[in-house]
């Protein structure tokens, strides 16, 4: 058997290379993990977390509004995007090192820098090579700009939480997670905010009930919606972004963001000179065990570009060290993955889609629901939640659930439990709810929606 310096080395130090590493490292491996920009990976630093502070920071506007109708009084509420920027800050260097901290009371040593494959079982390193007997890539995605004709004036994501200041009037273009949430984010905290999206309607994939729903939301808050239009050139002039578009109008912004996907973060780490097999978007293709085309080379998380949530990173990463360290482990199931976008309101859901069952299924009710959020009975805003449930009619078994509206996810999260145990719509009904709750209302839907 070959000499090896470790028995495991991650390149990424992100949420699933993390994982992987002080788990692999518990069972008794000899591990390393090389990371050459920031400890927690997009997660932790430009993605979920971030993003969720920066959700509860734009929310309050409406906060402060429905909170005089229950009788407070105060002055004109003012914002300051640099105190949010600086608490941000603060509380992701504070994760930064939690995870620097995870690594060391694991046994497991951190690399600083860009690590490249020289062969199956060796790294370089800033000038230094590192052999592993195995080699995991957990590099992730990054945003995806498309080739226009003035990109160079643009931002993603990744900027977005580090801007001088906040533009008066910002495009976003984009119809996924990422476009819907920012949307609601920038217009929350006062900024003039157009949606752009090529297609119809945005969140593609989600229950369509659910998308139309939320784009009647955000244009009753103030939020323009351009669908089936996009820009195709930007050019700047006096500090102001003028943008082509393909209805053949121009208009002005001072910001646009691009949220039109992120791609597998594999360019460059020498992975094409190996062999290593990658798919047309640069995703590495694996096989049930998360090993690549070269036996020693595995690869999990968003750079293999399946279900591109960092939960399953987390569990993929699991699954890994227990198969190779440990004493085994269940394939990770992809099948019922619950999930939340983080718009305004929120959405949660898990399961099926309607169509999605119908297509599967030859029998299906829906079962659906819409009322004013309690928290909403003094205020003229006419935001409304919406709760939808799939049902196969021959099992009786529920095959999605769907929401839209405050707390979403933490709703979802527990009827993704009940799904995943098989829950039928009698084992539904005959659940006693908590009162008064919206949650409850899943639980006391009775007649289903008429079918056309």
């Amino acid at each position: 058997m070959a000499d090896f310096d470790y028995d495991l080395f991650v390149i990424g130090a992100g949420s699933g290379g993390v994982r992987a590493a002080r788990m692999s490292s518990g069972f008794g491996a000899r591990v390393a993990i090389a990371e050459d920009r920031y400890l927690g990976g997009t997660c932790v630093n430009v993605g979920c977390v971030p993003k969720k502070l920066f959700v509860y920071a734009s929310h309050f506007a409406e906060d402060f509004a429905t909170a005089r109708s229950f009788g407070w009084s105060f002055g004109e509420p003012n914002f300051d995007w640099n105190t949010l920027l600086e608490n941000k800050n603060r509380e992701i260097e504070r994760l930064n090192g939690v995870y620097r901290k995870i690594l060391e009371n694991n046994g497991v040593e951190l690399i600083n820098g860009r690590a490249t494959l020289i062969n199956a079982n060796s790294v370089n390193i800033n000038g230094h090579t590192y052999t592993a007997e195995r080699i995991l890539v957990a590099t992730g995605g990054w945003p995806d700009i498309p080739d226009i004709p003035g990109k160079e004036h643009v931002i993603s994501s990744n900027e977005a939480f580090f801007l001088d200041k906040l533009p008066e009037r910002i495009a976003i273009v984009g119809g996924g997670y990422i476009a819907v949430e920012f949307a609601g984010i920038f217009h929350g905290m006062g900024v003039d905010t157009t949606l752009v999206y090529r297609g119809p309607l945005f969140l593609r994939g989600f229950d369509v009930d659910i998308r139309e729903k939320l784009a009647d939301e955000m244009r009753n808050k103030g939020i323009h919606l351009l669908f089936d239009n996009n820009i195709t050139d930007i050019e700047k002039k006096d500090g102001v972004l003028h943008a082509a578009f393909t209805d053949d109008e121009n208009r002005e912004f001072d910001a646009i963001m691009y949220a039109t996907g992120r791609k597998p973060n594999s360019k460059e780490l020498g992975l094409e000179q190996l062999g290593v097999q990658l798919n047309d978007n640069g995703a590495i293709v694996v096989n049930g065990q998360y090993q690549s085309s070269v036996p020693s080379i595995y690869a999990i998380g968003d750079v293999t570009d399946r279900i591109n949530l960092t939960p399953v990173a987390l569990a993929e990463g699991m699954f890994l060290a227990r198969q190779l360290y440990g004493d085994g482990a269940n394939p990770v199931d992809y099948d019922t993955v619950a999930t939340a976008v983080f718009s305004q309101p929120a959405i949660g859901t898990v399961g099926l889609t309607e169509d999605e069952a119908r297509a599967r299924y030859a029998n299906v009710a829906v079962f659906m629901s819409s009322f004013k959020p309690m928290k909403l009975s003094f205020s003229d805003d006419p935001e409304k939640t919406l709760m939808k449930i799939i049902v196969d009619r021959d099992s009786d078994r529920v095959l999605g659930v769907h929401m839209l509206g405050p707390e979403a996810g933490e709703i979802i999260q527990g009827i993704a439990i009940a799904l995943r145990a098989g829950a039928t719509k009698s084992v539904f009904d005959s659940t006693i709810g908590i009162h008064p709750t919206a949650a409850e209302e899943l639980v006391t839907m009775r007649e289903p929606v008429a079918d056309d």
